[in-house]
């Protein structure tokens, strides 16, 4: 490893445990997952790894994700959003757009993805061109708090492995409603966060949820579902320590800063174990 990675991956590692103020956190993750994105094309032991351990093959690869998705849970997604066809569909922190672009031609239903990262929304525009679900499909900017979307602009709305990192989860599901026809339903998977274990952790430490129904609850949502995804946590450990044991070649192939964006999420994960549980949640909008 070369020093200036050395010193990278240790900037990346310090905005995680507290060294720079919360606007320099938010905007050094958003740079980093930018980067990754970026690197992605080029990324191949990154996806190799990623693929067998995060969802161990377990999802088409044209619709491959840096989250950790199989095809079961997105069906149980699918199954409690009961999205048809002529319904827009919005996938809320969607990246590149792979499991949101999995689920809309399932039904028949469009897609809108909102994302701050603008690399992942170019990423996701190229994939729908790629899957032939260009003309079904945009992809947008904007975060969970602030999605620039209509009032009742969706029939369903997704999240997959994301909510976890919004700062404000309060503000985030009152979007969710807001954003929601009446009778119709949101799901997400999310990890639970242990706020013990992340005092004082920038991003996570921000506001750390262990359980998302009194949220949920609090912003007019009937709870559908709640239930712990099967074999998540064997995932998520095997998936980034093999990141970890991985990183000078990640350094060489996508180059410093998105390898030092993914190494630094994957040490801070195995080294503190700040996820309870990985959950489904899903809920409904009153009509």
């Amino acid at each position: 490893m070369t020093s200036s990675g050395g010193h990278e991956r240790a900037s990346v590692a310090a905005s995680l445990t507290g060294e720079v103020t919360e606007t320099g956190v938010f905007q050094a993750v958003l740079d980093g997952y930018d980067a990754v994105y970026d690197a992605l094309p080029r990324g191949e032991t990154f996806n190799r790894l990623w693929r067998a351990h995060a969802y161990q093959d377990d999802f088409p690869a044209e619709f491959a994700h840096i989250g950790f998705l199989t095809v079961p849970e997105a069906q149980r997604m699918r199954e409690w959003l009961q999205i048809g066809p002529d319904d827009v569909l919005a996938d809320l922190a969607c990246g590149a757009g792979g499991p949101g672009l999995w689920m809309a031609p399932q039904s028949g239903a469009s897609l809108t993805g909102v994302d701050p990262s603008p690399a992942g929304l170019a990423a996701a525009r190229a994939r729908a061109r790629e899957v032939g679900l260009a003309g079904r499909a945009r992809f947008d900017l904007g975060t969970f708090e602030h999605t620039s979307l209509p009032d009742d602009a969706a029939a369903a709305v997704m999240s997959v492995d994301a909510f976890q990192y919004a700062p404000g989860k309060r503000a985030a599901v009152t979007e969710f409603f807001r954003i929601l026809r009446p009778g119709r339903r949101l799901a997400f998977i999310a990890f639970e966060v242990d706020p013990a274990k992340v005092a004082g952790v920038p991003i996570l430490g921000v506001d750390p949820v262990p359980d998302y129904r009194p949220l949920l609850e609090a912003a007019g949502f009937t709870i559908e579902a709640y239930e712990e995804t099967p074999g998540w946590q064997g995932r998520v450990n095997a998936a980034f320590g093999a990141i970890v044991d991985a990183s000078d070649t990640l350094a060489a192939e996508m180059g410093e800063r998105a390898a030092a964006s993914v190494v630094a999420e994957a040490m801070l994960t195995v080294e503190i174990q700040p996820y309870p549980r990985r959950v489904l949640a899903a809920a409904s909008r009153p009509g």
